[in-house]
């Protein structure tokens, strides 16, 4: 990513604070409302809030005077989206291999705070934020978050990668000699016992879920996208000890090795899924297994990357990735696995999530299935159906308004909409 400067964030954060809940009731119009359970869009609805949460979505009536309204007659409103796949709390992508270690904890955290906060702003209301490398620095943005120090959306955070040795979940390329922080090795282990152990020392700091990186990686030196780095054995001592805090992992996978051992050890979600084979969607298909695919990403890597000078490796692995990946899903959308939206913010600038919607509709899906994927099939993904996802009774108000029609034309999402988080609309 181009380089992302601190200077005045600081007084960003002080001036953008979440507003409190609302206390009261609140009616929003609106003129168009896609209704992502049913595949449908109702015209002229009305949508009740009280406090953070919708009780009600039916045809439009006037409610009791002096009712306060929010005015969408002229705009589609959708369910707030979800990215399944985010770096918020982290530094961008730059041409330097090292540039994790040019930054502070404290400098990540306020940049973290500016991530979340553009995310929001793009209609995100909810992410997956599935890994760090200062640990636990999601953590803590998830929970200022919460408390609403800081704007952003509503967070599952996985508190750090765990990650073999010098794999695809640590920060290469320096010299040998260089000593990188604890903070940024806390999901290194060494065997599967070590592994287990790593996975309940993140859940005993308060993730939400975990994050394996089980093959090489795209972005990261000295380690190739089709190599098996985790075995069976490990990913399986991860997701056992995830099911006992009642939780759940997810796995970074590019190649079909990697996403074949995933699945068949017990992860909820594969994510990248570049070099996957027909055996390896068969698989997906037949346990339930999400995919998290990033198909708008390896655009970005090519066109900014060169003109930036990123190092060559990734270049080539990018190149090796991108359009196999963009194959692969096709196949998955025909054979009909569940693909949750997951973009990589992070890799490129956060709040340009929305450019992978015109993506997967090139490659496969309808406008409507893409909108799924950031609504009710993430949300069933993360285990939040019950929260997030759909305009619907008991869900938190979360929504976006949008001008034009998303069904007939899916690059209106990537303008900036009108924002909604429980029931309060975000200045």
């Amino acid at each position: 990513m181009r380089s992302i400067f601190v200077a005045g964030i600081v007084v960003a954060l002080m001036g953008s604070a979440a507003a409190p809940a609302i206390a009261g009731t609140v009616y929003v119009h609106a003129g168009r409302l896609i209704d992502v359970e049913r595949g449908r869009v109702l015209a002229d609805q009305r949508i009740r809030i009280d406090d953070q949460r919708i009780v009600a979505v039916e045809p439009w009536s006037p409610p009791p005077e002096g009712s306060e309204i929010v005015d969408w007659t002229q705009k589609t409103v959708l369910p707030g989206l979800i990215d399944m796949h985010t770096h918020l709390a982290d530094w961008g992508q730059t041409n330097n291999v090292a540039e994790p270690l040019l930054h502070s904890a404290q400098e990540v955290a306020l940049v973290g705070a500016e991530n979340a906060r553009k995310t929001l702003l793009a209609g995100f209301t909810t992410v997956h934020d599935v890994g760090c490398f200062r640990a636990f620095t999601d953590v803590a943005l998830r929970d200022a978050i919460n408390a609403g120090r800081v704007t952003g959306p509503r967070m599952n955070v996985v508190g750090a990668y765990i990650t073999v040795p010098g794999g695809g979940g640590e920060v290469t390329g320096f010299a040998p000699d260089v000593t990188v922080p604890a903070d940024m090795r806390v999901g290194v282990y060494t065997d599967a016992n070590d592994a287990k152990i790593r996975t309940r020392y993140l859940f005993q700091h308060g993730v939400d879920s975990i994050k394996m990186i089980a093959t090489g990686a795209v972005l990261a030196e000295g380690t190739e996208p089709g190599q098996l780095e985790m075995t069976a054995e490990d990913i399986r001592a991860v997701t056992e000890q995830a099911a006992i805090h009642k939780s759940y992992a997810t796995a970074h996978a590019h190649g079909a090795e990697g996403i074949r051992t995933a699945i068949l050890n017990g992860v909820r979600s594969i994510e990248h899924a570049s070099l996957i084979d027909d055996e390896g969607i068969r698989l997906a298909k037949e346990r339930g297994t999400w995919l998290v695919m990033d198909v708008y990403n390896g655009d970005y890597i090519d066109e900014i990357g060169r003109k930036e000078g990123w190092p060559e490796g990734h270049l080539r692995k990018n190149l090796e990735t991108t359009e196999a990946q963009r194959q692969g899903f096709a196949r998955a959308v025909k054979a009909g696995v569940k693909i949750a939206y997951g973009t990589d913010a992070g890799v490129y600038p956060h709040g340009l999530n929305a450019r992978q919607f015109a993506y997967m509709v090139r490659f496969g899906m309808t406008p409507m299935q893409a909108i799924q994927s950031a609504t009710t099939v993430a949300a069933d993904l993360l285990g939040w159906q019950k929260d997030v996802g759909a305009v619907a009774p008991g869900r938190y108000a979360d929504m976006i308004a949008v001008d034009g029609d998303p069904i007939a034309n899916i690059a209106v999402l990537e303008k900036p909409p009108v924002v909604m988080k429980g029931g309060v609309i975000v200045d």
